[in-house]
């Protein structure tokens, strides 16, 4: 165990990804009630009265939030705005098992991204976890058969997760390479995700009216649908990000992106549980992969 990785880190880091993979359930589970884009406007527009009390100086005047506000709308696109919306658009014709195992493949396209754009060298090791992460990610898109990759057929719900996820890597470099003025909301997370969210909102505004205007949206209220958005917008958005914070300042970032890995497990869990979609065999074999591509890649 790293050394700094104490009993209350670990509970910590266990959080978020527990409450992700809540997320892609009843993500999954509230698709036939509400359009995604409008999902994901309703939960975000949840969590911003919620964090309203608790963070309101960023919309101050004097904010460092103004004086960078070109640099959060792009933070937010890929994040809020982007990410969020094509992962809900995703579970609409795809599981949540796939979603989550697809998007297991983040970090490979970290590597890729940071070579390409931020000029980052890479190792030998980390090619050869790329390429065992990319085997696990062609593993659930050819749904374990090696032999329908010659006339593969891409599910709508794989494309957009593999599009959300290249968006969160680049997303992450973004993070990684702060402006001195934005650098001083890092140390608050509720400040920095409210930053966030302000133009998270208005990203998720343009989609949602443009879901509206181009395709036949609908909303189903009631208690169902009540439930999974105060679950969305409390767990997955406010309370993850805080363990998450909170974890990463005990542990270390090193040590805290493994627990990212635990997501496609606790999936697997819950949708055998709540929605039936038991996993298959190359379900298992893909996390392998993907795992061991990480750790292959993540090791000094």
């Amino acid at each position: 165990m790293n050394p700094g990785l104490t009993p209350t880190a670990a509970l910590l880091l266990v959080i978020p990804p527990l409450m992700w993979a809540g997320n892609a359930v009843v993500g999954r589970m509230v698709s036939p009630l509400v359009s995604p884009m409008t999902l994901n406007l309703l939960r975000w527009a949840i969590a911003f009265l919620l964090l309203l009390p608790i963070a309101s100086r960023v919309l101050k005047p004097g904010s460092p939030l103004w004086g960078q506000w070109r640099r959060f709308a792009w933070l937010s696109l890929f994040s809020i705005g982007g990410y969020n919306a094509l992962l809900y658009l995703a579970l609409n014709s795809s599981t949540a098992i796939n979603v989550t195992l697809v998007g297991a493949s983040t970090p490979v396209w970290m590597l890729l991204i940071g070579w390409l754009g931020f000029r980052t060298p890479v190792s030998l090791r980390q090619w050869l976890g790329a390429v065992l992460s990319i085997a696990g990610v062609l593993l659930v898109l050819c749904r374990g058969n090696w032999d329908t990759l010659r006339h593969l057929h891409l599910v709508a719900g794989d494309v957009y997760v593999l599009l959300a996820s290249i968006g969160w890597a680049y997303y992450s470099w973004l993070l990684a390479h702060p402006t001195p003025e934005s650098a001083s909301l890092r140390t608050d997370w509720t400040g920095f995700l409210m930053a966030q969210i302000i133009f998270g909102l208005a990203w998720s505004g343009v989609f949602t009216g443009a879901e509206w205007a181009l395709t036949p949206a609908h909303i189903d209220w009631g208690w169902p649908l009540a439930a999974a958005l105060l679950y969305i917008a409390i767990g997955p958005a406010i309370i993850a990000y805080g363990a998450w914070g909170a974890g990463v300042a005990r542990a270390g970032p090193a040590a805290a992106g493994f627990f990212t890995n635990l997501t496609p497990l606790f999936t697997a869990l819950l949708s055998t549980l709540v929605l039936g979609e038991t996993p298959q065999a190359f379900h298992g074999m893909a996390f392998v992969l993907i795992v061991s591509g990480i750790v292959l890649s993540s090791r000094r």
